[in-house]
């Protein structure tokens, strides 16, 4: 196909790969010269409505290691990738206006801010040509039999409704690759930061880290045991741990379901493979939650406009933070959040619930913390999660709520988890008496 504009931009954010990255193949067919850039917010690193300070050095060194791995594959296709720190708009501006770009693309963001700052592009440039590809999700909203409007209110109907949608994929759909990439203009602008690649961390980043993963993992027998293990609180081994690449796009979710498929093929199919395609129809439900309710899933009463009978105590807020509550098995998941970057599902959902029932906080500085902490932040399944266990989101039976002693004595009933992340030592750090901050109730 000839290529129909002269200067093209792609503008990676969510979909750090080269394979199965259909915005880059698009971008790669339409244009005979490209442009390739990340913009690292200005923003990441500045404090919020929630008191909360940028991103955390788990994070950050995930993101990082995700660009340089980008970086170095471009650069063997002759290709460069720009890294500029600052304002996106700001930044995606000047490339567009120096470089004489007449072609954008960008994979489509379900996040409210990104939307509006590819609004603001589209108005400011009226005169050059911008793209969104769907690339993020394993169906495109074309490919959903229902209008977003009419997205079903509760995963349950979802599925019923998507199921059937995904079992469409067989092994070898997701091979999307690369051929060739058409080289960069003559002029060009430098990067004005480079990222800083520190070898340690509880997962390493970038798509080559993410390909071994996904390698190792179905070459085992751990997916055939997936579901009885997945809520396991600190193996690495018992969950899939894919969560990380599939939210920086590392990975795209059809080459996490053509390994699957592959696997059933070879091993058989059973409950817990079946589980880890429900796993990514969660993640495809939550995506497509925000990208119909947008401004609602980060509003305190959520989607279904009923305001919990929570509010905000800072003492509180910060002894759940820094794992200092009344309840071990919280503060072990919070101790290993806070140095790893990581928590278990089952683990978010008890730390989840803690501040919600019993500490009595208002849910969004829970979602707010993790967005700052977690190498998976995802902020669909984030948010739209958050939402779901404080009773305002997809959830038809209302808030979730969990008996911590009966959680602790089936999920860690040696207390092994909570001695090692030094669950029971924080415990008596703090004054939990102190009425006028800590009205327990």
């Amino acid at each position: 196909m000839e290529a129909k504009h002269q200067t093209g931009l792609i503008w990676f954010n969510l979909d750090l790969r080269l394979i199965d990255n259909l915005t880059l193949i698009r971008a790669a067919k339409q244009c005979q010269q490209l442009v390739c850039c990340f913009i690292i917010d200005e923003s990441w690193f500045k404090g919020n409505r929630y008191g909360l300070n940028g991103i955390s050095e788990p994070r950050w060194r995930y993101i990082q290691q995700a660009i340089a791995d980008l970086a170095a594959s471009l650069q063997q296709h002759g290709q460069q990738l720009i890294i500029r720190k600052g304002q996106p708009t700001t930044e995606i501006s000047t490339l567009i206006s120096t470089l004489e770009i007449d072609a954008v693309y960008c994979s489509d963001d379900p996040g409210v801010y990104e939307r509006r700052r590819w609004d603001t592009l589209v108005k400011r440039f009226p005169y050059i040509s911008f793209e969104r590809v769907s690339n993020h999700t394993l169906l495109t909203e074309r490919e959903l039999d229902f209008p977003l409007e009419d997205l079903p209110a509760t995963y349950s109907a979802f599925r019923k409704r998507f199921e059937p949608l995904a079992e469409t994929f067989p092994a070898g759909r997701a091979l999307n690759r690369l051929s060739a990439l058409p080289p960069m203009p003559q002029r060009t602008i430098p990067s004005n930061s480079v990222p800083f690649v520190e070898p340690s961390g509880y997962l390493k980043g970038g798509e080559l880290a993410a390909h071994q993963h996904l390698n190792h993992y179905f070459d085992s027998n751990a997916p055939s045991r997936y579901k009885e293990t997945r809520n396991a609180l600190d193996n690495f081994a018992d969950s899939t741990k894919l969560s990380a690449a599939l939210a920086l796009g590392n990975l795209s979710p059809r080459q996490v379901i053509d390994a699957l498929r592959k696997y059933e093929q070879t091993q058989g199919a059973n409950e817990s493979t079946y589980w880890i395609a429900f796993e990514l129809m969660w993640r495809e439900y939550f995506h497509w939650y925000l990208r119909s309710y947008q401004e609602k899933v980060f509003k305190f009463s959520g989607i279904q406009g009923k305001k919990p009978a929570t509010s905000f105590y800072p003492q509180r807020f910060a002894a759940w933070c820094k794992g200092q509550t009344p309840y071990p098995i919280v503060n072990a998941c919070m101790h290993q959040l806070n140095q790893t970057g990581y928590m278990s599902n089952r683990g978010r959902q008890l730390v989840a619930s803690c501040l919600i029932h019993e500490l009595q906080l208002d849910w969004r500085y829970g979602a707010a913390y993790f967005e700052q902490q977690l190498i998976d932040y995802d902020v669909a399944s984030n948010w739209g999660n958050w939402q779901y266990l404080a009773g305002v989101g997809a959830d038809p039976r209302g808030s979730r709520r969990f008996n911590l002693d009966k959680q602790t004595q089936i999920y860690d009933p040696d207390g092994e988890f909570i001695k090692r992340w030094h669950g029971d030592q924080a415990v008596s750090q703090i004054d939990f008496t102190d009425a006028a901050d800590w009205p327990l109730s």
